[in-house]
C-alpha cells in the first residue's frame, strides 16, 4: 500500500481508503457484525490506514463497527467521521429521503460528543460536515465551533464531504476558497467526472486534500453488473431508471482499450484514475467481500494510467462517450 499526505496536515492515508457506509448499511446488501469486522480487519493488515464513516450510517452504527473491530489499532488509523444530519430527533422518513439537518453550534458539540463514544476515541482525525449547502458554508458559528473543538483536542482536522444532489460546486469552491477546509470530500470516476474536474485547480490553489469516492460509478466499473441486472427494492440504487443502466454499459463499451492495453482489472484502473485527479489523497472504492478487498486494496501498487489512455478518458468523458442521448445522473452516494 503507498501513502499520501492529506493536503497540508500531518495525517499520511493509504491511497485506498475504507468507506465504511458498505459494512454499516443495507445499501450495498446486508453484511453481518462478524462479515463487517473481518473485513475492517482484512482491510488494516493490508496496510489500508484511512476509515471513512458517519454519525448517521446505520444511526450510529458505522462508527460502532468501526471501535469493535479495531479499537486495539486506533492511533495507527486515521478516521473521518461526518456531521450534521439530526437523526437523534427520530423523525420518520421514507426511503433514502434525506433527514433534517443541524448546523448550530450545540448540535455541532453534541453531535462531536456522541461520535466521540460510539468511536471509543478522545479524538476524531477528520471531522466532515456531510452534505453542508451554501448557508452553512457562510455561517460563522459553524466555523468557529470547529475551531474551538481543534484546540480542545477532540477534533485534529475538519473538512467538507459534499453529496451528489445537495449542494456540490457553489459549496465546495466557498468551502476551499473562504473556509480553507483541509479536506474536501467529492465523486470522481471515469463516468463521473464533473464537477471534480473543475475542483481540481482550486484545490491545487488552496492545497486543499480531496478524497474521491464511488470510483466504480455504483459497481459499473468493477464488472458487477451487465445489461441483465435487477436491482433488490432495498438496494441503494433500485430507485433509479433502467434508463441509467442502460447508459452506463452503453459508456463502458468504449473503455476496452483499458482491458486491451493494459494488466490490471477494470476495477483497479477505475482506482488509479481517481488517483490521478490533482490533489487526491486517497479513493474510497465500495468494498463488500474479501476478493473486492484485496483487488481494490492492490490497485495501490498497479502502474499509473498512462497520460495517452488518461487523456483519452477525458475526451470520451467531453464527448459523452460519444453517445447521442444525455447520461442519466449515477445513483452515487
Amino acid at each position: 500500500m503507498k501513502y499520501r499526505r492529506l493536503g497540508n496536515t500531518d495525517l499520511s492515508v493509504a491511497e485506498v481508503g475504507f468507506g465504511v457506509w458498505t459494512v454499516s448499511t443495507n445499501w450495498w446488501g446486508k453484511i453481518d457484525e462478524g462479515q463487517a469486522i473481518r473485513l475492517l480487519t482484512s482491510a488494516f493488515d493490508l496496510g489500508i490506514n484511512f476509515f471513512d464513516t458517519a454519525d448517521t450510517y446505520g444511526t450510529g452504527y458505522g462508527e460502532e463497527i468501526l471501535a469493535k473491530a479495531l479499537k486495539n489499532q486506533r492511533h495507527e488509523m486515521v478516521i473521518g467521521t461526518k456531521f450534521g444530519y439530526d437523526f437523534y430527533a427520530n423523525v420518520e422518513r421514507e426511503g433514502h429521503q434525506e433527514r433534517p439537518q443541524n448546523f448550530t453550534p450545540e448540535f455541532i458539540r453534541y453531535a462531536c460528543e456522541q461520535s466521540l463514544k460510539r468511536l471509543d476515541t478522545d479524538y476524531i482525525d477528520l471531522y466532515q460536515l456531510h452534505n453542508p449547502r451554501i448557508d452553512t458554508i457562510e455561517d460563522d458559528e459553524v466555523f468557529e465551533t470547529l475551531d474551538e473543538l481543534v484546540k480542545e483536542g477532540k477534533i485534529r482536522h475538519y473538512g467538507v464531504a459534499l453529496g451528489p444532489d445537495i449542494g456540490w460546486f457553489e459549496e465546495g469552491e466557498a468551502s476551499m476558497k473562504e473556509r480553507k477546509i483541509q479536506a474536501m470530500q467529492i465523486i470522481y470516476s471515469i463516468l463521473e467526472q464533473e464537477p471534480a474536474r473543475r475542483f481540481f485547480p482550486i484545490a491545487e490553489e488552496e492545497q486543499t486534500a480531496l478524497v474521491t469516492r464511488v470510483p466504480h460509478a455504483s459497481g459499473m466499473l468493477d464488472g458487477t453488473y451487465t445489461k441483465d441486472t435487477v436491482f433488490e427494492p432495498t438496494d441503494h440504487r433500485s430507485h433509479r431508471r433502467q434508463e441509467w443502466l442502460d447508459t452506463s454499459l452503453n459508456k463502458i463499451s468504449h473503455l476496452d482499450f483499458l482491458m486491451e492495453n493494459l494488466d490490471e482489472t477494470i476495477g483497479q484502473i477505475a482506482i488509479q484514475f481517481a488517483l490521478s485527479g490533482p490533489n487526491v489523497a486517497s479513493v474510497l472504492p465500495n468494498m463488500t467481500n474479501e476478493p473486492q478487498l484485496r483487488e481494490f486494496a492492490s490497485a495501490s501498487e498497479a502502474g499509473a494510467i498512462p497520460k495517452e489512455f488518461l487523456d483519452r478518458l477525458l475526451e470520451l468523458y467531453d464527448e459523452n462517450f460519444y453517445l447521442e442521448e444525455a447520461a442519466e445522473p449515477s445513483p452515487a452516494d
